[in-house]
């Protein structure tokens, strides 16, 4: 029987595989990294054991430490969670050399599939030979064989580019997983990401737990997942049942693992098997009504399961919220989360209230999980607990989640899976263009802005004068004017009441430093506004949250930079700058100088302008803060 465990791994997937340890009586051990020393995985073990260095190739990623690790802290058995070495067969064989319990699958399943390229080949689908690729095999997608994520991913549409998007993806194959190994396949349009969770165990029994949908997914990375996958017909859901069983046999499988699929019209494409626990496993588990890690554990004690699983109940859905800024290109961010609350779903989150997100790991900051008796009251009661939810801290996509939930192409259609209608385009658009089909329809700005920036003013001024608005005149004088943003916000309190230039028929009702009633429209709405000293008024309603930047009344000179200057968007290590790229050389607006690695990307930096790289701060392997100067591009204009 185990008796304590040690999780090789981090976050939110070291939280989720702690929870379930307490609820058994099992002891939990941590590992940490550096930049990990306040982590939350931390302070939630019983017992954390530091290895020295920042970077997951100095830490998580070396078995040899972990194993090492796990001895001195007298564990007898090692989760990988599900990300870093969890489909490293040569860990696992090491985890049980070393006398532990490996709470996976055999070392000899994990290497059969940790090749995208072997898996295919072991369900007879070999991938396309690099050297045939012609033409007519286009649009292509080249994929790391090692790894997910998005990472080492790219499309290609023209042959002329495959050279560039090859080197491009075995660069981030290889600092993201170790291995830069890629291939190619077609890259099917229109497509639905869809998945099967399975479970095995010792003795021959083999559940299959439903089907996922995983197609809502941007920059490959998946976004929202759903679990039953909808309107799939019943003779595809046998299919995918199959196919998912033959890839345990085929391999010996024990443990929990899931099988990828592309399906587009009635034709199923193998993706990958993953030979662990899915980042989606919850929606799994809420359908089931069961614990996977349990019963995780429960295998790797050599328990039998029951001959078969409970039956399926209702519809759950979860949002990935990640740390990303849509003003900024939705580039990952970091910085401090100063509350993350959630009420009416499952949250599980690698970061309490006041902890940083910082730069060397992915941007997630936590899953947000519900379960309803239909798909249609999954999705309604996770967009309402996203909207309201107070997230404080780095940007996020909060907002893209709403929107996404509450989309068209996103809600209409039947509950049951076994209706056709996703087949024939008259249900939800659940494929992997959904983006490319409506990201201006979910990325729209959060409308009430100046009421919002109106309330963080009233706020304001309750807050530094103590008193009643802390603006009211017995004269007629001057507005009160604050900044936020492109919100200039000019207002008088007078006996009369509220007078705020823009917004006429607008009554305050009440005012404290951190909370607004005001009435618009006939409408009593409530404004809670939050501020933690970094210039950032975080000001919640009924349809969001807005984060107004609040102006100084004097600009720092400091502050002020040249024209054509290129700075940092995040901190990040410089991987690369491209080839021919000085100071001195003529640049073409758009054209790639450089590229910055952060929380396990790769991030494009381009000319801004037509003409001369005057300056050029960036080396590959430097380490840069978030604004550091990169380089300057003097523009055409400029040089006249």
């Amino acid at each position: 029987m185990i008796k304590s465990v040690f999780v090789a791994n981090r976050g939110e997937i070291a939280c989720r595989v702690f929870r379930t340890c307490r609820e058994l009586g099992i002891a939990t051990v941590a590992v940490f990294s550096d930049a990990d020393a306040g982590a939350l995985h931390v302070r939630e073990a019983d017992t954390a054991v530091r290895l020295p260095g920042a970077t997951p190739a100095e830490t998580y990623l070396r078995g040899d430490l972990l194993v090492a690790a796990a001895l001195a802290s007298g564990v007898d058995a090692v989760h990988p969670g599900y990300g870093f070495l969890s489909e490293n067969a040569d860990f696992a064989r090491a985890v049980t050399g070393a006398g532990l319990t490996w709470i996976g699958p055999p070392p000899d399943a994990i290497e059969a599939m940790a090749s995208k390229t072997r898996a295919k080949e072991l369900m007879g689908l070999p991938p396309l030979n690099l050297a045939d690729v012609t033409e007519r095999d286009l649009p292509l997608l080249i994929k790391a064989s090692a790894g997910g994520g998005g990472r080492g991913m790219r499309v290609v549409r023209q042959l002329t580019d495959m050279e560039a998007q090859l080197t491009a993806a075995r660069a981030e194959a290889l600092g993201a997983f170790g291995d830069g190994d890629v291939f190619v396949e077609p890259y099917v349009e229109g497509g639905r990401h869809v998945e099967v969770q399975i479970l095995a165990d010792a003795h021959g029994t083999v559940w299959v737990l439903g089907t996922r949908d995983c197609s809502l997914q941007r920059r490959h990375q998946k976004v929202i997942e759903e679990a039953p996958a909808p309107g799939l017909r019943p003779e595809m859901v046998d299919e995918l049942y199959a196919l998912a069983v033959r890839a345990v046999k085929a391999t010996d499988y024990r443990g929990a693992g899931t099988v990828e699929f592309l399906v587009a019209g009635a034709k199923a494409h193998f993706l990958e098997m993953n030979t662990r626990l899915q980042v989606e496993h919850p929606v799994t588990e809420a359908v089931f009504g069961l614990d996977l890690v349990a019963l995780q554990l429960r295998v790797a004690e050599g328990d039998a399961l029951p001959p078969s699983p409970p039956a399926p109940r209702g519809h759950a859905i979860e949002a990935r919220l990640y740390a990303e800024d849509p003003a900024n290109g939705w580039a990952p961010q970091t910085g401090t989360l100063h509350q993350l609350a959630v009420d009416g779903a499952r949250l599980d989150a690698g970061y309490a209230d006041g902890d940083t997100i910082g730069v060397h790991y992915d941007p997630v900051i936590a899953k947000v999980v519900v379960h309803g008796a239909t798909r249609a009251e999954a999705a309604r009661k996770l967009a309402h607990a996203l909207e309201r939810a107070r997230v404080h801290g780095p940007a996020t996509n909060r907002d893209l989640l709403v929107r996404s939930l509450r989309h068209p192409d996103f809600t209409d259609g039947p509950d049951h899976p076994h209706s056709d209608s996703a087949t024939a385009h008259q249900g939800p658009r659940l494929d992997t263009g959904f983006y490319d089909r409506n990201f201006a329809d979910v990325t729209a700005p959060l409308p009430g802005a100046a009421h919002a920036a109106l309330a963080a003013a009233l706020a304001d001024a309750a807050s530094r004068a103590g008193r009643f608005g802390g603006g009211w005149r017995n004269v007629p004088s001057q507005p009160q004017v604050k900044r936020y943003g492109e919100h200039e916000v000019r207002y008088r309190l007078t006996r009369q009441g509220l007078e705020a230039d823009g917004h006429p028929g607008v009554r305050l009702d009440t005012v404290t430093p951190d909370r607004v009633r005001l009435e618009v429209d006939g409408l009593i709405r409530e404004f809670g506004v939050s501020r933690y000293g970094d210039g950032v008024v975080y000001v919640d309603t009924a349809s969001g949250c807005h984060a107004l930047t609040a102006h100084p009344r004097f600009t720092d000179p400091s502050d002020l930079v040249a024209p054509g200057s290129l700075l940092a968007p995040m901190p990040g290590v410089v991987a690369r700058v491209a080839d021919g790229v000085e100071e001195g050389c003529r640049v073409h607006a758009g054209q790639p100088l450089l590229w910055l690695e952060a929380m396990k990307m790769e991030h494009r930096i381009s000319a801004p302008v037509s003409g001369t790289l005057t300056a050029l701060h960036a080396a590959p392997g430097r380490q840069v803060e978030v604004g550091a100067l990169l380089a300057v591009v003097a523009s055409e204009a400029e040089e006249a």
